[in-house]
């Protein structure tokens, strides 16, 4: 029997998901919920529904898990609880400080269901290359690049602002900073000093430009703690330069055994930040389902789900073709 799969929004993440659902052979995509008029998305598989994101309660008892693929700004923070109140869920909350009240959220309602939070690359595989690493080299520092490449969080964020009309936002690595630690210095930086975000932004007409680039400037979370560029452009060279979303980084930790340095890196290059970690959210639906039939409920992060639970092989597979 296959894991039945919903994906709830349709944007880049969700378009992604579909994609990684069709590329495991243990999952059918069993239906698609939108805020937009359903009759507007075509899906080449008849046997997929395409709902209105209001009709879900009619789908409870036909989807194993949900795949909530919103933004992290307003979208999961009321459609995660909401969602884990009815189905298994996974999604890719990704406002870092928030996460423990998000958690928390989820949790409150996830009594009966497995919701699997803060998936994708990061948080997601850079949290756990965090945790490896520290208890690997308990002595030495964990730093974390991201970039050069396009963040759909801080774009999202943008984009939700008054009078913008489109945004794309990169975020960029100081290289004197990564080049510092991969030395092994073990420098200390701000958060200004390991990167910078440049925001290339579409304005309504009648928009105020300068209230935009303060905004942008002042979020917190997102920009304030950073040296932010703002360069308004017009429609056309955005479609032309800033509709790809490339992007990528790396964790690099730094540390000692005794007398002797040692460096740990893990790294992504990412042609398709929505595709990849749409296949990350895949993985981890993977491993809701398995965690809710053993009746292990509730908010559960990448730390709290086992390893072997993600894999398309059985465990005596995986030990022997690749322990």
């Amino acid at each position: 029997m296959k894991i039945r799969i919903g994906i709830v929004g349709y944007g880049n993440v969700g378009v992604g998901a579909a994609k990684a659902v069709a590329a495991n052979p243990d999952m059918e995509l069993k239906a698609i919920f939108t805020r937009r008029d359903p009759e507007s998305i075509k899906i080449a598989d008849s046997n997929v529904e395409v709902l209105s994101i209001d009709s879900v309660e009619s789908m409870v008892g036909k989807i194993d898990v949900c795949l909530l693929c919103g933004g992290s700004a307003t979208d999961l923070p009321e459609q995660g609880p909401y969602f884990a109140s009815m189905f298994n869920t996974v999604d890719s909350f990704d406002t870092h400080a928030k996460i423990p009240d998000y958690m928390a959220a989820v949790g409150a309602v996830a009594k009966n269901t497995t919701a699997v939070i803060s998936t994708g690359w990061d948080p997601g595989l850079f949290s756990m290359m965090r945790a490896l690493f520290e208890a690997t080299l308990p002595m030495g520092t964990n730093y974390t690049f991201w970039g050069k490449g396009f963040s759909q969080g801080h774009s999202d964020a943008v984009r939700r602002i008054d009078g913008v009309k489109y945004a794309a936002q990169y975020t960029i690595p100081i290289e004197s900073a990564v080049e510092a630690v991969r030395s092994g210095s073990n420098a200390d930086f701000t958060t200004r000093e390991k990167h910078l975000r440049e925001c290339f932004v579409v304005a309504e007409h009648d928009a105020n430009v300068n209230e935009i680039e303060a905004t942008i400037k002042n979020m917190p979370h997102y920009f304030a703690d950073y040296d932010t560029a703002v360069n308004f452009i017009d429609a056309e060279e955005f479609m032309a330069n800033h509709t790809e979303m490339p992007h990528g980084g790396m964790v690099i930790r730094g540390g000692s055994t005794g007398e002797k340095k040692q460096v740990m890196e893990f790294s992504l290059k990412l042609d398709s930040n929505p595709e990849f970690t749409s296949s990350v959210l895949v993985a981890y639906a993977r491993a809701a389902y398995r965690m809710s039939r053993e009746g292990n409920f509730g908010a559960k992060t990448v730390y709290d789900v086992p390893l072997s639970y993600l894999a398309l092989k059985e465990r005596a597979e995986l030990i022997k073709e690749l322990l």
